[in-house]
């Protein structure tokens, strides 16, 4: 008899393993080819560009995106469900136009503040109430709150308007020193609380588990006896309110409030989590990775900026490149795991 002949073929239980791992490994392939992608454009910038290797331009990164960051944050808990939300970047807007008004107004910065946060997220709650208990779409559903709120800012006004008040100019300048020549703002620092909080409740909480769960198979998971229709509203009212604290960093980043203000940025944010590995079908993302997306996106903006002789439009035929080869690469992914 042949020595081959005497090896026990594989049990179920070590094949289901061998399955588990794979499909464990395959999660995880899209974040790690979009991490990858981030390090091998930094280290062709630098060898294109002396300047390019620098502490500072990597921290420039976070200073830049911070709304962004946040706005993938909220919106990558809406795609883990399968679901969509066209109403962020008129919220970021709409949020600065409120921030200005009220604080040109007198009022308080830390009501203002308050009152941001508490119209984003009531917003994104509206919006949430409305696609489940209608069952609506919630692509139309969002693109009415998107009509809705940018309405709202030409109502307000149609011109920009300066924010002067001390806290937020005094945030707007204030830095934050890491070494002798490297620095952060302290927008950097609200963006990665929120990017922790975010993991942590996406990763040690029941209402985290129920996102995945519903974005997986949401019949599977009512069977379960999951919050799935509490889990569908609230995620739209995290959406909401992470536009708000996104409106507010943009407050602070520019100091204005525009009714044109953050017009596409809400193709931003779905590229961004997109190209960070989570699908659109919801079930498979990683906040982290929407951050990386979003880095990954700023630094083809830094690529422009250095050349110096490309319009600003190629970063956006850029990023809609990258768009389409990442979710071809979901496509391979989640066929290598059916």
């Amino acid at each position: 008899m042949s020595p081959l002949s005497t090896v026990a073929p594989p049990t179920p239980k070590k094949a289901s393993a061998v399955r588990h791992r794979l499909r464990t490994g395959t999660r995880y392939a899209p974040t790690l080819a979009t991490l990858a992608l981030f390090i091998l454009m930094f280290i062709v910038g630098a060898g294109m560009y002396p300047s390019f290797l620098s502490g500072q331009v990597l921290l420039n990164l976070f200073i830049d995106n911070t709304f962004l960051i946040v706005l993938a944050v909220g919106m990558t808990f809406v795609i883990l469900t399968g679901g969509i939300d066209l109403s962020v970047g008129a919220v970021v807007a709409l949020s600065m136009m409120v921030t200005a008004t009220m604080l040109q107004n007198g009022w308080n910065p830390a009501i203002v503040i308050l009152s941001v946060l508490v119209i984003g997220g009531g917003l994104g709650l509206l919006m949430g109430l409305i696609i489940q208990y209608f069952d609506i779409q919630p692509f139309i559903v969002t693109l009415a709150g998107m009509f809705l709120a940018r309405g709202l800012c030409y109502v307000i006004s149609l011109e920009s308007i300066p924010v002067t008040d001390p806290f937020f100019t005094g945030m707007a300048q204030a830095r934050i020193p890491l070494s002798e020549e490297l620095f952060i703002s302290p927008g950097v620092l609200i963006a990665l609380i929120v990017v922790g909080a975010a993991f942590f409740i996406l990763h040690h909480t029941r209402f985290g588990r129920t996102v995945y769960a519903i974005g997986g198979n949401e019949h599977s998971a009512m069977l379960m006896g999951l919050a799935v229709k509490s889990t569908k509203v609230l995620v739209y009212s995290v959406s909401g309110l992470c536009s708000a604290i996104a409106g507010i960093l943009f407050s602070f980043y520019s100091l204005s409030g525009y009714s044109l203000a953050a017009q596409g940025m809400e193709l931003d944010a779905i590229a961004a989590v997109v190209i960070g590995g989570t699908l659109l079908t919801g079930g498979v993302g990683y906040v982290l990775g929407s951050v990386v997306g979003v880095l990954v996106l700023g630094i083809v903006q830094t690529f422009i900026a250095y050349d110096g002789t490309l319009s600003s439009w190629w970063t956006k035929i850029v990023i809609g490149g990258l768009l389409l080869v990442f979710i071809l690469l979901q496509r391979l992914f989640t066929r290598r795991t059916s």
